[in-house]
């Protein structure tokens, strides 16, 4: 696809990412999340996994300490301090209304204006096969938003249904939409990044972060009047 991508929405102040894995919001964006904490926006993570299934050589009960550990320096580094932990199992996470409502419950805490997910398709943005994971959590997520606004489903959570979501955006979407320009957000997602360090060991990545997260946002800029960009699929409800 080499169609230009829309400016991204600004008229909201509160957000929630909500994806599968620790490292899932770095590796869809963060210069995005960098760049709108810096703007004065509140923006939130909701964590479905602690990822323990994510280092072959780590057991996954130190796993879960060492990722969770890691995701919470990687928020900090882009000026988001509210991150939530669920207890989904990394590796097996399922659709159904177990996560449906867990995820809902979190939108009525949180009330956001806008609810940003990771790749809920089929296949990746290289054409690859999506993993069951993102797969799962992309797809529950678009359902809780609905979930979260009616008092009738899942009115045994405590909080006030909240329909004030504006905007749905999915992270590393093969058919993105619109896109925002992070330029002043690429040292702070450069940082993010690095607090992986471990996971990304795991994966054999023992090099500079810097090269594949400026390349990353130069490509989608090359979409976006040049400049370093995240790219996301805005999705009609």
């Amino acid at each position: 696809m080499t169609s230009q991508l829309t400016p991204f929405p600004d008229d909201w102040t509160t957000a929630l990412c909500v994806v599968a894995h620790p490292d899932d919001i770095e590796f869809g964006g963060s210069g995005a999340i960098a760049t709108w904490t810096a703007a004065g926006k509140s923006v939130g993570y909701l964590l479905l996994t602690r990822g323990e299934a994510g280092i072959d050589g780590l057991a996954p009960e130190e796993c879960a300490k060492v990722r969770e550990a890691e995701q919470r320096a990687g928020a900090e580094a882009v000026g988001v301090t509210a991150v939530e932990f669920l207890d989904h199992p990394d590796g097996t996470l399922t659709y159904g209304t177990r996560l449906r409502r867990d995820i809902a419950a979190a939108i009525r805490r949180a009330r956001p204006q806008l609810v940003v997910g990771y790749n809920h398709r089929d296949t990746t943005s290289t054409a690859k096969w999506n993993t069951a994971d993102h797969r799962a959590a992309g797809r529950a997520l678009l359902d809780a938003v609905g979930d979260a606004g009616n008092r009738w489903i899942f009115p045994d959570v405590d909080e006030e249904p909240w329909a004030g979501v504006r905007y749905v955006a999915m992270m590393a979407s093969p058919e993105p939409t619109h896109a925002i320009d992070v330029s002043d957000g690429v040292e702070s997602a450069v940082a993010s990044m690095e607090a992986h360090r471990t996971y990304l060991s795991g994966l054999g990545f023992t090099g500079d972060v810097r090269a594949p997260v400026t390349g990353q946002y130069a490509q989608t800029g090359e979409r976006f009047g040049g400049v370093p960009a995240v790219a996301f699929e805005l999705v009609n409800r």
